[in-house]
């Protein structure tokens, strides 16, 4: 028994929605019993129709790696974004270099990437990226160590919003890679990727530990601090309680000079 169109519409979109996830041909397929499953092609000009219908919406449903999923219209992120209060860190550059040259030449090792970008590839990089499952080790070079061979995966692909790797832009296209980090915002792992080429923000109540000129004495600022901070000389107390001392408490110079006239005679 064939499903009605408008009824198969309505049963791809709630799917769609309550998935929470992208939705294949097949995953849609599954959702019917065998006597009243509708055909393929049937499910695509359903999804055809609802992606059609989206075209004066707010969303729009895209096909992506994995399957057809519903999402907001990228020129609406300006708006959209508003509803998160804090502001999502954004990747360094270090990290989208490297998923670059990973999406771009892939397979390609650790090695060869820090041949191209001319600087060390930090493990915080790599490890943050196989524990997000953009990349994967899909073999190893055959030269001595054997080193893994990185590829991309789907997820890095519906993370993107791509249907397939030739959906990435040329290379010749691609813009400055500083107007990028500009305008991605994603999880919290750039902490750990800023160690690659520059100093990691510290955290709140951390403090910065300053650098010490030598080992034997201190600098010229700590003997100054230190100085201010020692108590008083015997010899200097007495000075400022002289200088203290009002003028009408402290003996004149005639009396203090004046001979004993009594004992003379």
């Amino acid at each position: 028994m064939s499903t009605n169109p408008d009824k198969l519409k309505q049963i791809i979109e709630g799917a769609l929605l309550a998935a929470g996830r992208p939705l294949s041909v097949d995953s849609i397929l599954s959702l019917f019993l065998d006597e009243d499953q509708p055909s393929r092609d049937e499910i695509r000009e359903a999804v055809k129709s609802l992606q059609d219908d989206c075209a004066n919406r707010g969303v729009e449903l895209k096909e992506v790696s994995t399957g057809f999923r519903y999402q907001v219209k990228a020129d609406l992120a300006e708006w959209v974004t508003r509803l998160w209060e804090e502001k999502a860190s954004k990747y360094s550059r270090a990290t989208l270099e490297t998923l670059a040259l990973i999406a771009y030449r892939q397979p390609i090792t650790r090695s060869e990437i820090e041949d191209v970008r001319g600087v060390s590839v930090s493990s915080h990089i790599v490890k943050s990226m196989l524990e997000r499952e953009w990349i994967r080790v899909i073999g190893h070079r055959d030269v001595p160590g054997r080193p893994a061979l990185y590829g991309t995966t789907k997820s890095f692909l519906d993370y993107f919003g791509l249907k397939s790797l030739s959906e990435l832009p040329p290379l010749a296209e691609l813009r400055n890679i500083d107007s990028i980090e500009r305008e991605l915002d994603f999880g919290d792992i750039s902490a750990e990727a800023k160690n690659d080429d520059q100093p990691a923000e510290l955290e709140q109540g951390e403090v910065q530990p300053v650098a010490i000129a030598g080992e034997e004495g201190n600098s010229d600022a700590e003997q100054t601090a230190d100085a201010a901070e020692k108590p008083e000389s015997d010899t200097e107390k007495e000075s400022s309680a002289d200088a203290d001392t009002s003028p009408d408490e402290q003996p004149t110079t005639a009396e203090t000079a004046a001979p004993n006239t009594e004992q003379a005679f």
